[in-house]
């Protein structure tokens, strides 16, 4: 009797290879050579799950993508049933996406990789993601320019992001600058 394969299974295992390829080496060493040699698997395996190495990042974004959203829904879901104040909830996501730990720090440099890479190729869902997270949080802002605001909040997230990832900053000071900005936005 033939052998059930769990096809997403393998797919997410070849993800998480790519991702430990791309966290360690850098997406420029991401090869299906290379991904399936850290997966323990063949590369024709590796092909026969992702055509392409597009594919294949694709992939790996969107898994980025869902343990990110993962970590936010979470946090959220600490605060508990009752309502959350808007500085608070800002904060718990911004939190939640921040490279504050050694997975997060492993997804925000594969996630960081893979926006460079899509500088030269589109990417389904990136300005999708982003429009929704600047609305919510702009709904969340007591500035009559919210939108603004909200856009700020974000770019400062992202710059702080690479000053963790890059070790210009500890998770302690990247905390204290973004407490500081949302002092200034809810004074």
């Amino acid at each position: 009797m033939p052998k059930k394969v769990d096809h997403q299974e393998r797919r997410a295992l070849i993800a998480a290879a790519l991702m430990r390829v791309a966290a360690a080496r850098g997406l420029e060493a991401v090869s299906l050579r290379h991904v399936a040699a850290e997966a323990g698997v063949s590369a024709g395996m590796v092909q026969h799950y992702f055509a392409t190495k597009d594919e294949m990042m694709a992939f790996a974004m969107a898994v980025v993508r869902g343990r990110s959203q993962t970590r936010v829904t979470e946090s959220i879901a600490r605060l508990g049933a009752a309502p959350t104040p808007p500085r608070l909830l800002i904060r718990t996501i911004i939190t939640a996406l921040l490279p504050l730990d050694e997975q997060s720090s492993d997804n925000a440099r594969v996630a960081l990789a893979f926006l460079a890479y899509t500088a030269v190729r589109p990417a389904a869902g990136l300005r999708e993601d982003t429009t929704e997270l600047l609305s919510f949080i702009a709904d969340l802002l007591p500035s009559p320019d919210a939108g603004t605001a909200a856009g700020g909040l974000l770019a400062l997230m992202e710059g702080l992001g690479l000053y963790l990832v890059s070790g210009k900053y500890t998770a302690e000071q990247a905390l204290a600058v973004l407490d500081a900005h949302l002092d200034k936005l809810f004074p």
